[in-house]
Order: structure tokens, then C-alpha cells, then sequence
């Protein structure tokens, strides 16, 4: 069913911590490195980009993942797939994250309503349209685990790479780049380019090259900050990414929803509080 006012924006607060366990909690990279790998990034393309299995291109990898410069995925995809397998990654992804949730949220992972909030959130994150969501879609086809934590991850991944999913769609319709929206985002938050985490390792004369064809287009102003047209673009994006990101939430009734929202609140507020958001 629909809800009378768009839920997307605040489900993104609840959901996103618990989404970004694989990137912000040691234990998953722990875990994926055991399996021999060299360094966290190959950890982070072996685990996101698993569900594709080991003969998807790195071509195709950049292109679903959108926002990495020229050559960053090849320098780990498929280097990865001769260390380990896709279902090897997936499994230690899996136990790390899990290992790690457990360390966050302390004895609240024991509560028996973290059953209940997972497959709340599964109901959700499971009934979306996956036509036009390569991530979301591929990640759909993995098996859904069984134990709570782990399916509370599960559902707050597939949530995520859905919004994702989207949130290239929503790029792409403004004709916004992967490194572009890097740039658009930290000089949103009030962060030099150059600053910013996903870009700062850049070579300033690649990262002048995206900021000047940003100005070119009236985005960034002479000053290096967005111009009024880039803080519109930006506010675009945003939205649009939220409308697309509505439809899990459908499934779920008035009361379910806030049953979610009311058992979310806590759990996304332990990793909140740990994780730097």
C-alpha cells in the first residue's frame, strides 16, 4: 500500500548505519582479507561486487558502481576471483559483519525484537521492482540468511544498493559524473574537493579537470563552491533519489512501518553512534 508522506528520507537515517557495517566495521574487512586478499579495497570490491559472480568485467563493475575514477576497479576486479571466490566473499562478509554488529550493538543483538525489526525490514527490502537496478537485482539472488543479525544486514544491504541503484538513476538524469557527484556532495557539506575522502587521493590535475568541466557547466562557481544552479542540482538529485527509493517501504502497513521505525531507532542509534557519519 502507499503511505500518505514519503517515508524514503527517514528510513535512509534508520537503514544507512546498519548498511554501512562492510565499510566502517573492522571485522568484515578482517574477515575477507583472511581469505588472502591484499588490502581492504580488494576486501570492499570482493564483497559488493560478489553477487555478480566472477566473470562480470571490471568495465561492467564501474559502470554499476558509478562513482569510482578511471581504473580504480580494474586494478581489483577480477584479480580478486583468482584469490578467492564470489561465494567465499560472500560468506565472510557475512560473518564479519555480523561479528562486528554483535560488538556494536552489545546485548541488544540478543533481544528478540532484532528478529522481529529484520524481517520487518526484509518484508521491505524484498518487494521492490528490480527491473532497471543491476546491484539491487543481483543482490536479490543471493540467499537470504536465517539468522537475525544476519538477516538485518542482509535487508539493510539490499535497502541500500536499491537506493543506490537509484541514486545513479537521479545522477545520470542530471548529467552528473561518478567523480562529479563526489565533488557536488563534499562542496555540499561545505568540504573542499580536495578534501573529501573518496577523491582527495586523486591527481590534482584529474580533480582540476572535473572541478573546471563543473564550472564550465555553471555548477561551481570561480570561488571552488556550488553556484545556485549547483545547489538546485544537487536538491534534484536528492529528491528524486528519495522518490525512487519509496517503493520497499509499500509493502510494509501504517502499523508495520512504525513498529520498523520504532525498533530501528535504537539499533541505528548504536551504530551512530560508533560509526563516522
Amino acid at each position: 500500500m502507499s503511505h500518505p508522506e514519503p517515508v524514503a528520507r527517514r528510513m535512509y537515517d534508520l537503514v544507512e548505519p546498519i548498511g554501512l557495517t562492510p565499510y566502517f566495521a573492522d571485522e568484515s574487512d578482517d574477515a575477507l582479507m583472511a581469505l588472502g586478499l591484499r588490502n581492504p579495497w580488494d576486501a570492499y570490491f570482493a564483497g559488493r561486487a560478489a553477487p555478480f559472480g566472477p566473470t562480470v568485467p571490471a568495465e561492467v563493475v564501474h559502470a554499476v558502481f558509478y562513482n569510482f575514477a578511471p581504473g580504480e576497479v580494474a586494478r581489483h576486479i577480477p584479480r580478486v576471483w583468482e584469490i578467492t571466490t564470489p561465494q567465499e566473499a560472500l560468506a565472510a562478509r557475512e560473518r564479519g559483519c555480523v561479528a562486528g554488529m554483535r560488538r556494536i550493538l552489545g546485548e541488544r543483538a540478543a533481544d528478540p525484537g532484532v528478529a522481529r525489526t529484520a524481517d520487518l525490514l526484509l518484508k521491505a527490502a524484498t518487494s521492490a521492482p528490480f527491473e532497471g537496478r543491476p546491484l539491487y537485482a543481483a543482490l536479490r539472488a543471493v540467499p537470504v540468511p536465517q539468522e537475525p543479525l544476519a538477516r538485518l544486514w542482509h535487508a539493510a544491504t539490499l535497502l541500500r544498493e536499491h537506493r543506490g541503484d537509484g541514486h545513479t538513476v537521479a545522477l545520470v538524469a542530471e548529467g552528473v559524473g561518478g567523480t562529479e557527484a563526489h565533488v557536488l556532495h563534499a562542496l555540499s557539506v561545505g568540504m573542499p574537493a580536495k578534501d573529501f575522502g573518496r577523491v582527495w587521493h586523486l591527481p590534482a590535475a584529474q580533480l582540476t579537470a572535473v572541478i573546471d568541466g563543473m564550472k564550465a557547466r555553471g555548477l561551481v562557481g570561480a570561488d571552488g563552491w556550488l553556484t545556485a544552479e549547483g545547489r538546485a542540482t544537487k536538491e534534484r538529485v536528492e529528491a528524486l533519489t528519495d522518490r525512487l527509493a519509496e517503493a520497499p517501504y509499500n509493502a510494509l502497513s501504517p502499523e508495520e512501518l512504525d513498529c520498523l521505525v520504532a525498533d530501528l531507532e535504537p539499533i541505528s542509534g548504536a551504530f551512530r553512534a560508533v560509526f563516522p557519519m
